[in-house]
């Protein structure tokens, strides 16, 4: 298995119980398909360093340490993809 990291920002006009439950739903995503999340940090709202889609200047950034096959982290792109509650994000493979 590989250790990944990954982050994601939020749309930040979203419910407070809405990020938690954004970032469970992928949480459950790695562990279904037989990764391990090692940390989650939910770093909450963030400035931008520049405009996102002509209309968002700030977001709640999520930070997920997980160790996993390579599939997974295509099945996780693929959701970020389709979610239209992830304006961005980013999948690091860490060096060991």
């Amino acid at each position: 298995m590989t250790k990944y990291e990954t982050m994601f920002i939020i749309k930040p006009d979203l419910e407070e119980d809405a990020y938690t439950a954004i970032s469970t739903k992928f949480k459950e995503l790695i562990e279904a398909a037989g990764g391990e999340v090692t940390n989650v940090n939910l770093m909450g709202r963030r400035k931008l360093a520049y405009e996102v889609r002509k209309k968002f200047r700030e977001g709640f950034y999520v930070l997920f340490n997980y160790t996993a096959e390579p599939g997974v982290t295509a099945e996780l792109e693929r959701n970020f993809r389709i979610s239209e509650d992830i304006i961005r994000y980013l999948i690091v493979k860490e060096e060991e």
